[in-house]
């Protein structure tokens, strides 16, 4: 096609400029830096399946425990708008160290040491018994850092969902409503960072109190 010369040039520029063209995703550095950090996330889900691959959740159902682990980061990944991969793969791994001995090194030289504090964080202590956990989990809630407190919401969350929709076959209806008492008693310490996700949790009890309440 001939390109014209003077007023008729003029036009033909006009024509280009305001013709409506197709999107095009233009890969540039930061788009280049956000693939490779999901890039990371995929490679923290694949860890955290063949770390619990022997793990089921405790429900009559029995699901696989990445289950929890994916609900738990998409429950970070939406509360942050997806703005913070390093929390989203320490939600995939927050129960490695505790539930599968996975030593802290191995997180902080595959994912970071930004990733293993956060896990650390969350961590319990499992030398301890099971009510000193609980009550620890309680009693430091509302001094662990934003991030660590928004993983924890999550992942309470998750676990009212599972109590409400597969509670274990060997928890009595008074286990079960001690363990919404418990998660409340936590969620409380956590409040103040994620209005969305509190409101997320809030039903997740609700729910969770239906499941064992008889109708009326």
């Amino acid at each position: 096609m001939a390109i014209a010369c003077g007023e008729d040039r003029i036009a033909w520029f006009d024509r280009i400029r305001y013709r409506k063209q197709p999107y095009v995703v233009k890969w540039g550095a930061s788009r280049g830096s956000t693939m490779k950090e999901w890039l990371l996330v995929l490679k923290a889900a694949d860890a955290a399946a063949r770390w619990h691959v022997h793990q089921r959740r405790k429900g009559p159902a029995e699901e696989p425990y990445i289950n929890h682990l994916v609900e738990v980061a998409m429950l970070v990944a939406d509360a942050t708008g997806g703005n913070d991969t390093n929390l989203v793969i320490a939600a995939l791994l927050h129960d490695a160290i505790e539930d599968c001995e996975v030593p802290r090194e191995l997180i902080t030289e595959t994912f970071g040491d930004d990733v293993a504090s956060i896990v650390m964080e969350v961590t319990d202590d499992k030398s301890l018994p099971k009510a000193k956990r609980k009550l620890i989990q309680i009693e430091t809630a509302s001094t662990k850092s934003p991030r660590a407190k928004i993983l924890k919401l999550a992942d309470k969350t998750s676990n009212l969902r599972a109590v409400a929709a597969s509670p274990p076959p060997d928890w009595s209806v008074k286990r079960r409503i001690e363990y919404v008492g418990f998660a409340r008693k936590v969620a409380a310490g956590l409040r103040g960072v994620n209005a969305q996700l509190e409101e997320q949790f809030d039903e997740a009890a609700r729910a969770a109190d239906r499941s064992f309440r008889p109708a009326l």
